[in-house]
């Protein structure tokens, strides 16, 4: 059967963005660097993959204020990387790309590739609802470990991790070969070493080998926690500590790091679009000065 391919659309463009140079512009010179690197992902992806459909999930809140009340650092160093006041959401997407977002999703609407989003929530929720309601094979293209947690060889359901220009697919093998913890475990896991990318403390002294030591040892974060609370000898009485006067971030954690897989969300069967006619494609092509890469898109996707 052929995959469905959920894209964790703001992790793509962000990549494409900063791995293509500025100088690609459109014909009135806004810049679509990142809108020309997620088109020819989209292409290869069509490409090599085959897929019964494709689903953008978009960002409507790259931030939600749920989480943040949660974890006030949650994605902070995002905030502060860009702009000199950290409570200014306005600017938290540099402005070359900020322009560029309105035009993706124009773009990828004219193609028929449907942009999904849903009020106070992130692309992952998205990604995660669909993962767990859909029938499989699914492929999720990310360049965000945090999905990791969604893999299931039993439903068909696999990471495409894009990194440093690869893509290499992720089933529960590859997680658990290359972090020690299986793949229903990743969360757990990834609350305990924190990930400096989402603004997650994590416990401290508790690194990627420790995390993955307690994983394998105790089997949940919970257990985890009833063992340093217990003294239990297989955890150093230093870590043990740490772990129970983090309490209250790994409480929180808990609720922010999973995934939400339960949104009310339109089945993929209809939400599909009909693409733009051939010659709205081409004029819209040749505005952004990506002419080729627009009738290749054409071609691969069979348009009208």
């Amino acid at each position: 059967m052929k995959p469905l391919i959920l894209l964790d659309t703001a992790s793509l463009y962000y990549r494409a963005f900063h791995s293509l140079p500025e100088s690609l512009v459109a014909k009135d010179g806004t810049p679509i660097n990142a809108v020309r690197g997620l088109l020819d992902r989209i292409a290869r992806l069509h490409q090599d993959r085959s897929p019964r459909a494709i689903v953008a999930c978009w960002d409507t809140e790259w931030r939600p204020q749920w989480r943040v009340d949660l974890i006030p650092t949650y994605k902070s160093h995002r905030l502060a990387e860009i702009q000199e006041d950290p409570d200014d959401e306005v600017s938290a997407i540099p402005d070359l790309l900020a322009e560029q977002i309105p035009i993706i999703a124009e773009v990828l609407e004219a193609l028929g590739i449907p942009v999904i989003g849903d009020e106070n929530h992130e692309a992952d929720d998205i990604i995660g609802t669909y993962a767990n309601t859909e029938s499989g094979p699914i492929e999720i293209v990310t360049g965000d470990r945090d999905l990791f947690q969604l893999i299931d060889d039993t439903r068909g359901v696999s990471v495409l991790y894009t990194s440093t220009g690869e893509m290499n697919q992720y089933q529960e093998l590859q997680v658990l070969e290359k972090y020690g913890v299986r793949a229903s475990q990743y969360v757990d896991f990834s609350i305990l070493r924190g990930d400096a990318s989402d603004g997650l403390p994590g416990v401290k002294g508790v690194g990627e080998k420790t995390a993955a030591k307690l994983i394998q040892t105790f089997g949940t974060l919970r257990e985890v926690i009833n063992a340093a609370q217990s003294l239990h000898p297989e955890i150093k009485p230093r870590i043990a500590n740490s772990i129970t006067d983090s309490q209250d971030y790994l409480a929180a954690a808990a609720k922010v790091v999973p995934v939400v897989r339960n949104l009310a969300l339109d089945p993929v069967s209809k939400i599909r679009l009909e693409a733009a006619p051939q010659k709205v494609l081409h004029d819209l092509g040749e505005e952004l000065n990506i002419s080729a890469l627009m009738q290749r898109l054409i071609q691969i996707l069979e348009i009208r």
